[in-house]
């Protein structure tokens, strides 16, 4: 039996860095050894591309037991003495002198979610898995996405974006606009971070000026948001032109909030497969989460999050994610299992839709 090469790249310069390890890890040991080849390709804090060798190493790393005994920035300098010390030579980016035929993104946040990727990729003519360039680079800036989604007839929480460069040439103009247009509490998101990196919920005055400092110091465009009530409700998509979506997952947050130490440190949040929402309500999630993911130009795969208020029936689009955690607690593969996909089946699935979408654009489609 021929096996297709797929080159698995991960890591990657954004500070969601060491949950991209994380995913990869879950992949390759999700995928079918018996049909695809997996090549790991890790780029570096700095950007540097490495490919098998030092790569593999870090995928063999137990990395999620290292970031719960330890700082992500000891975790970090692990890493970082680990690849000095390979002193390996960096890939050459010729894809196919090195036999590679697919790319499986398990990149997040800048860099590897927001189209950079996605264009070099397209300019090597290397089929990867997800979305194209215009769909990762819309979908990755919150604000813009917002916009798309209203277009699309869905609700999204009221906001307002800020550029960093306004809010430190008068923080004190910035700070009087958002009292004056939010009550408390709300949140301050940089607009193109995922993972929930940098995000604040804000409760009271002498809270402001810290989230605004953090948003500001990540990201040159922040949102502030009112906060919605509501259960978090998350679904999952698969596909190309004919996306399945699936069932409806619900998080409950062990703190305020969803935030990172909640996701990937403390491990306290509940995931309930169903959502604990009705049947008429799952099935309006479904129907605008389909509805977002066309209306963005989405292909291959996405987590689509909402709120969703039972009592009023209001259902609130939060974000859109295109390159969903694939750790061993994200809620995409989890929800794919759940709707008949298995982990295994849904890593091979992922790949086809790649191939697939590079077939149609090679016969005359366009790229999203």
């Amino acid at each position: 039996m021929q096996f297709i090469n797929v080159a698995l790249i991960f890591g990657g310069r954004s500070t969601e860095h060491e949950i991209s390890i994380i995913s990869a890890q879950s992949i390759a040991a999700n995928i079918n050894t018996e049909q695809y080849r997996v090549i790991p390709i890790y780029i570096t804090h700095d950007g540097s591309w490495l490919c098998e060798g030092i790569a593999q190493d870090i995928l063999n790393l137990d990395l999620a037991a290292l970031l719960r005994a330890s700082s992500l920035e000891a975790v970090s300098s692990t890493l970082k003495n680990m690849v000095q010390k390979a002193a390996q030579k960096p890939f050459d980016y010729d894809f196919r002198a090195s036999g590679i035929e697919v790319a499986f993104l398990a990149l997040h946040g800048t860099f590897g979610e927001d189209g950079r990727i996605q264009g070099f990729l397209d300019t090597c003519s290397i089929p990867y898995t997800g979305c194209g360039v215009q769909a990762s680079a819309v979908t990755m800036d919150k604000a813009l996405t917002k916009l798309c989604a209203i277009d699309a007839g869905l609700s999204v929480a009221p906001s307002i974006t800020l550029l960093s460069s306004d809010y430190h040439k008068s923080p004190e103009t910035v700070h009087a606009l958002i009292e004056e247009q939010f009550v408390f509490p709300f949140f301050i998101k940089p607009a193109n971070l995922g993972s929930s990196i940098g995000i604040s919920k804000v409760h009271q005055a002498d809270e402001l000026v810290p989230a605004l400092t953090c948003a500001c110091s990540l990201d040159s465009k922040v949102l502030v948001e009112k906060a919605i009530t509501g259960r978090e409700i998350e679904v999952a998509i698969l596909g190309n032109e004919d996306p399945q979506v699936s069932v409806c997952g619900e998080i409950e947050p062990g703190g305020d909030f969803y935030d990172y130490q909640d996701k990937y440190i403390h491990g306290s949040a509940k995931l309930f497969i169903p959502a604990r929402i009705s049947e008429e309500l799952q099935k309006k999630v479904q129907l605008d989460a389909l509805k977002v993911y066309k209306a963005l130009g989405c292909e291959g795969m996405s987590r689509i999050d909402f709120f969703v208020d039972e009592h009023s029936g209001a259902v609130v689009l939060n974000e859109v994610n295109t390159i969903p955690g694939f750790t061993d607690i994200s809620m995409y593969p989890r929800l794919m299992e759940a709707s008949g996909t298995c982990f295994r089946d849904l890593t091979g699935r992922l790949v086809t839709l790649a191939l697939e979408k590079e077939t149609r654009e090679n016969t005359g489609g366009t790229k999203s």
